[in-house]
């Protein structure tokens, strides 16, 4: 692919959650501070929420590389389970030898026990759950529940949600009431705005490897911005997709005209006013075939 034409050592743009490539800035820096205060309170609830595509899954691993030994966690990164599936879960996680015909009161009296064990040894335990807008709402009645574990003066389990607009709006209704009321810490994670998004491409590219000149100007970073709506994703699929196209052509840097060209070939994004191309001119249409087909070579290579 382009590695060895821009000299890169690994790809700038993927969207597989690196935490290598956190970009500390804006709300998601105030999501992380806000976490590792909460996580050190020791009290109840955090919810995280964002939309899709806003990196509230790196931001998960983010803080779980930075919990030291004094924190034990489970992670759950998919959770559409039943109540019994909720506490299978979490007893696997927290490293519980079970019968998988064992009734559900004894597995819970079995977390029950390794919360108390751990927290004699002076852990905190924390589970995590991704995508959380998805869990049934008995599975959030029972979540509720595990939480109600706890000594005379501390909680044995902390529980952080991360999940996207939805998971607000479930909370809202009154069955949830008393799992709302026990969220101590909310934060909500944005996209990336028109002043952080240069940055956010260099820390990818620096992160990558490349040490060269800049290779987006200003004026294609501000419409991929535009098209993108600062979606960290869709800015990471977008430039993924620019950066082969500039090497289909062997430029050594990003135009519009390579934005264009992955715009095109990506769903969701958003389309500039009819003047904003209008610099690419009718160049757009006579390399279009030419672009695509020296990316499509280079790919089989």
């Amino acid at each position: 692919m382009y590695l060895e034409h821009f000299d890169m050592q690994e790809m700038p743009f993927a969207i597989t959650p690196d935490t290598s490539y956190f970009y500390s800035y804006g709300s998601h820096q105030e999501a992380l501070n806000v976490l590792l205060v909460a996580l050190r309170s020791g009290e109840g609830f955090i919810k995280i929420s964002g939309e899709v595509g806003t990196g509230k899954t790196l931001l998960c691993r983010k803080v779980l590389n930075i919990l030291d030994d004094n924190f034990v966690t489970a992670w759950l990164p998919n959770p559409c389970l039943t109540p019994a599936g909720l506490r299978m879960a979490l007893a696997d996680e927290l490293g519980i030898k079970y019968a998988r015909n064992m009734g559900q009161h004894r597995i819970l009296s079995l977390i029950n026990n390794r919360l108390i064990t751990l927290n004699t040894e002076g852990k905190q335990v924390v589970l995590f759950l991704d995508e959380a807008q998805a869990l049934p709402d008995d599975s959030m009645e029972a979540l509720r529940l595990l939480t109600n574990l706890e000594t005379e003066k501390s909680k044995l389990l902390q529980v952080v949600l991360f999940g996207q607009p939805e998971l607000d709006e479930r909370l809202a209704q009154n069955k949830l009431r008393q799992l709302r009321q026990r969220i101590t810490f909310s934060q909500e994670i944005e996209t990336i705005d028109i002043n952080g998004i240069e940055g956010y491409l260099a820390h990818r590219l620096l992160v990558a490897g490349y040490h060269g000149k800049p290779l987006f100007k200003r004026n294609v970073v501000e419409d991929l911005h535009y098209i993108s709506q600062g979606v960290p994703r869709v800015i990471n699929v977008l430039a993924h997709k620019m950066l082969m196209v500039a090497y289909g052509q062997g430029a050594f840097h990003v135009t519009l005209q390579h934005l264009q060209l992955a715009a095109e070939d990506t769903d969701g994004t958003v389309p500039l006013p009819t003047s904003g191309f209008a610099r690419v001119g009718a160049t757009i249409v006579s390399t279009l075939g030419a672009a695509a087909a020296a990316a499509a070579i280079s790919l089989g290579a």
